[in-house]
């Protein structure tokens, strides 16, 4: 029997999704609007959280250099956003209420950050990509580079999902 594609949310409920869960992650997630974290794309293959540098990011002052947990957070954050956005994708005939109930029950099990360059920089980037979406386990892996396109860091992280 051939497979019937699910019918997508309307565009409406679609922006409606979208602004809340850019409320979500840029202020009702207190601790991503100390570090300042704005939604940049809600692209379901490689979705996107962005800061800019400020002082209290700081973790070397001789340097002037993003402070490595700052980087941390802002990758599993990332992971999570990304976790997020693929099951709203792979739910696209969920509501926006229906998507919220699922967010509920993310939480970060295991998360590992490699630190490639000094986190030196105005603006900051940070993408996810779902390698694995299963039915409990998400599996992700993120990036943070710098405004000139620079690596500064990678994750990989495992999230529970239901």
């Amino acid at each position: 029997m051939p497979h019937t594609p699910l019918p997508r949310r309307s565009a409406e409920e679609q922006i409606r999704l979208e602004a809340i869960l850019r409320d979500v992650f840029e202020h009702k997630l207190r601790f991503n609007e100390v570090l300042g974290l704005k939604v940049e794309s809600f692209d379901p293959v490689a979705p996107s959280l962005s800061f800019g540098m400020r002082p209290e990011l700081i973790g070397h002052y001789l340097h002037g250099r993003l402070h490595g947990g700052v980087i941390a957070a802002a990758l599993d954050t990332v992971g999570g956003f990304a976790v997020t956005v693929g099951i709203a994708d792979k739910f696209c005939n969920e509501t926006a209420e229906q998507i919220g109930h699922r967010f509920g029950r993310i939480g970060t099990i295991d998360l590992r950050t490699d630190f490639l360059h000094q986190g030196i920089g105005k603006k900051f980037t940070a993408t996810g990509r779902v390698t694995r979406l299963g039915g409990r386990i998400a599996s992700v892996q993120m990036s943070l580079e710098n405004e000139s396109g620079l690596l500064i860091a990678t994750g990989s992280a495992a999230y529970v999902v239901s």
